[in-house]
């Protein structure tokens, strides 16, 4: 009876816990799916950061479209963007005068928008872009506003 009893002992001991083998298998596979759901999400993110740029644009072409309004001319390309931000410095501002943005605009990467008038793209008007991903200007990433 004694022997019996050894054996029930040594097999409950054995049946509690799990192996080596098996815990580098489940933290394999744990591995595994942290990693495809990774690079799947840096897809999700491109394409967020484009997303927001295209959406940056509208504001900007807007506020531009505003200021041709209130002004009776676009800003120059030495101005850029940033005529958008301060009182135009030509000619008096009248006194109810309002900038078009709070603050200016930069891309998800952390560059400011281009702008060029007349546009390369938009001869009669203006073009703004972001540099892209690369911060490299008039290259073939550049998103402007010709992509709306």
């Amino acid at each position: 009876m004694k022997i019996t009893n050894d054996l029930t002992k040594r097999s409950r001991r054995q049946a509690a816990g799990f192996t080596l083998v098996e815990m580098v298998l489940v933290l394999g596979i744990v591995a595994l799916l942290v990693g495809a759901g990774i690079v799947s999400l840096v897809g999700v993110l491109d394409s967020g950061k484009k997303t927001r740029v295209k959406a940056d644009l509208n504001t900007i072409t807007a506020a531009m479209r505003s200021y041709e309004t209130d002004n009776m001319f676009l800003p120059s390309t030495e101005q850029g963007v940033m005529a958008l931000v301060q009182k135009p410095s030509s000619r008096p501002a009248p006194a109810n005068y309002t900038p078009k943005l709070k603050k200016m605009l930069l891309d998800p990467w952390g560059n400011p928008y281009h702008y060029k008038r007349p546009g390369a793209k938009d001869k009669g008007g203006f073009d703004v872009y972001s540099a892209g991903p690369d911060g490299l200007a008039d290259t073939a990433d550049d998103i402007g506003n010709w992509d709306l």
